[in-house]
């Protein structure tokens, strides 16, 4: 039997949805209209491409929003002027700053400066450690849609083997902690591997549910799988005859999973939602606000 697509484009609508009206209701009850600055550096066509999405995601659910558009060969002082400031205006709730940098910016040097209560990607040193403590401000953004996708298509997390493949900060590391946290919707035993793993078919059949988020097209064949596992696939890779794909090889993992995501339109809109969600959340605490 075919695997159940989980939609992220679906949900990702609904779910804005839901936050167009919370937004609403906290501007009409406070004047507070939440708001995003992003800062995009250089001319990286993808990374155009996904600020251009997220400023519209803004205008649709009644955000305000801001791009700041540097060149290719800015410094990191000027950039760390531009976040000092954006960190004192008032109006600004989150603070966006695309990766990847161009090669003379240190990311982690700029990831720091940005204020952790201004942090809505949840990359800071004191968010991933509020995460891992299990007292989150902000959720990252994709590892939080990871969550959402599994929890609105009531595929049980708790007590089952979760396996992640790949270990980045971004993804790998921040939905590992999330997903074994000792919290209901939560609670798995999770495993993470990477490509340096001894045996990593051997680990990723053991899964329930398999989070694949290396960077490698089609990296997770249907021998990798156990019959019945839910698959997410984070990934998004263009092949040389520009085909979009995930790290998944879709077609034939997808006729022995239970459930998967597709690429495009599963994780990837989950990413821009909660992102959203992150900024509403950051508004509220910014303005002392709960409405």
């Amino acid at each position: 039997m075919p695997a159940k697509i989980l939609d992220g484009k679906a949900l990702s609508e609904t779910m804005r949805k839901e936050i167009s009206i919370d937004a609403a209701k906290l501007q009409a009850a406070t004047g507070v209209q939440p708001g995003l600055a992003a800062v995009l550096v250089g001319e990286n066509p993808s990374s155009q491409i996904y600020v251009r999405n997220k400023q519209k995601a803004c205008a649709q659910a009644g955000f305000a929003s801001w791009l700041h558009q540097l060149s290719a060969s800015t410094t990191q002082s000027t950039l760390l002027e531009l976040i000092a400031k954006l960190n004192a205006d008032p109006a600004v709730h989150g603070i966006l700053v695309q990766l990847p940098l161009p090669p003379q910016i240190d990311e982690s040097a700029i990831v720091r400066a940005v204020t952790p209560t201004k942090d809505v990607d949840g990359f800071s040193p004191e968010n991933v450690g509020l995460l891992a403590a299990g007292h989150a401000r902000y959720i990252p953004c994709t590892p939080h849609g990871v969550h959402q996708i599994l929890l609105r298509n009531d595929i049980p997390i708790e007590g089952r083997r979760v396996v992640v493949v790949g270990r980045s900060n971004i993804v790998g590391k921040p939905v590992a902690l999330l997903l074994m946290q000792k919290a209901r919707g939560a609670n798995a035993t999770v495993t993470v591997c990477h490509s340096q793993s001894q045996d990593l078919p051997a680990v990723t059949r053991e899964g329930d549910i398999v989070v694949v988020a290396i960077g490698q097209g089609q990296f997770l064949k249907r021998e990798m799988v156990k019959p019945g596992a839910v698959v997410i696939d984070v990934g998004i890779n263009r092949l040389p005859d520009g085909k979009l794909v995930g790290d998944v090889d879709y077609g034939p993992v997808s006729e022995i999973a239970s459930a998967i995501t597709p690429v495009p339109g599963g994780i990837g809109p989950m990413t821009i939602t909660m992102l959203l969600y992150n900024t509403l959340q950051a508004a509220r605490l910014l303005s002392g606000n709960k409405v």
